[in-house]
């Protein structure tokens, strides 16, 4: 096994159906002392006047979205200033990435990016139980992937990988996915 990272924050980013919650959880299990800290509660936990974030953006739904990120890396922040792991999981593509980098504040910081290929996606998406592409396609979050979001951290194509082989993966190269600057 790598490093272990201690006080730190590592975020597992990656399209819909990547595997992006259940490696956060595995990996979060296998640290001595670890927080999972799930971008998509703070989503949730707007009950009222949420504005779901579409191909065709609203600037509402963008400000939710920079809200949501501001609140995921603040706590996650809060965690590892107390000594904790916060393994952050959501989906941060594109620009976003580089600016979810410079939002958080703990160093050291690790971005770990699931890249299995579309078919992959595809048959997950398929053989979960619940639908997250809606009316986005998994070739235009593919695409933004692979095409407009910065090559920061360990990126992995955990296309042939179970959950606990890129857990593994993950931990065995730890250092690749340290992030220096914000």
């Amino acid at each position: 096994m790598g490093t272990e990272p201690g006080s730190a924050v590592v975020l597992i980013t990656g399209v819909m159906a990547a595997g992006k919650s259940t490696v956060a959880e595995l990996l979060a299990r296998q640290l001595p002392r670890a927080a999972h800290v799930r971008g998509d509660v703070f989503r949730r936990m707007l009950v009222s006047g949420r504005e779901e974030l579409l191909p065709e953006e609203t600037a509402e739904a963008r400000a939710q979205l920079e809200l949501r990120y501001r609140l995921s890396a603040l706590v996650a922040d809060e965690y590892a200033r107390h000594g904790w792991t916060a393994v952050v999981q959501d989906i941060v593509l594109g620009e976003d990435l580089s600016q979810y980098v410079a939002r958080v504040q703990t160093r050291p910081l690790y971005v770990v990016v699931l890249a299995p290929s579309a078919a992959a996606v595809q048959t997950r998406e398929a053989e979960r139980p619940k639908a997250g592409y809606g009316v986005w396609t998994l070739e235009a979050l593919d695409q933004a992937l692979r095409e407009e979001t910065p090559r920061i951290g360990l990126w992995l194509d955990t296309s042939e990988q179970t959950p606990h082989q890129t857990v593994t993966a993950i931990l065995d190269n730890f250092p690749a996915a340290r992030v220096e600057t914000g």
